[in-house]
Order: C-alpha cells, then sequence, then structure tokens
C-alpha cells in the first residue's frame, strides 16, 4: 500500500534553513506528480510545492517563491524541500501527499517552528 513518511522538521530561527524529506513506498514512485502541503495552527492545508513525476517540472505557492526549492530522488523514492530564509509564518505541519487513482496520499506530517 502508498506510505509516505516525512522527516527533518524541527525548530529553526528565523532566516535560518531546513531540508525536509518525503520517504514513499508501495507505488511506482517516478510515475507520479509529488506535493509538499502544510497546515498552520488555525488555518486550512494549503500547497506548497509540486513537482512532476519523471519530467520533473515544479510549480510553488507565491509565499515561497525564491525561497524553497522541492526536488526528487526517484530512485531513492524520495522527494525533498529545500526551505531557506525561512520566516515564521512558514511555522506549520508539513505534509507530503501524492494522488493516485483519483485518491490522495498523506503522510502524518513533520512540524517546523521558525521562531527565535
Amino acid at each position: 500500500q502508498v506510505q509516505l513518511v516525512e522527516s527533518g522538521g524541527g525548530l529553526v530561527q528565523p532566516g535560518g534553513s531546513l531540508r525536509l524529506s518525503c520517504a514513499a513506498s508501495g507505488f511506482t514512485f517516478w510515475i507520479y506528480t509529488m506535493t509538499w502541503y502544510r497546515q498552520a495552527p488555525g488555518k486550512e492545508r494549503e500547497l506548497v510545492a509540486a513537482i512532476g513525476g519523471a519530467g520533473g517540472s515544479t510549480n510553488y505557492a507565491d509565499s515561497v517563491k525564491g525561497r524553497f526549492t522541492i526536488s526528487r530522488v526517484n530512485a531513492k523514492n524520495t522527494v525533498y524541500l529545500q526551505m531557506n530564509s525561512l520566516k515564521p509564518e512558514d511555522t506549520a505541519v508539513y505534509y507530503c501527499n501524492t494522488r493516485k487513482n483519483d485518491m490522495d496520499y498523506w503522510g502524518k506530517g513533520t512540524l517546523v517552528t521558525v521562531s527565535s
């Protein structure tokens, strides 16, 4: 079955960096678009960044453009989110997602806290 496991979250000061990872299993990873979402306290879940399968096309939320980079290593069934110049408003639980056969699959999330 599809499994997504996020890691790499933590506490970081404003202006700092973190790299999130999402290890995927149970499906043909390289075919599917992978997406990072986040949900801040009291807010709805929002799309952060997405990357296509073998082609690797990417798109980003306006709020993270120029600061975050999504990438994938298909040989490792892993997608990454490099987050630079972090701001307090980036504080959220970050989730990895893929959509397969019209069904959304989610990891359990990893908490990112940006605070001094």
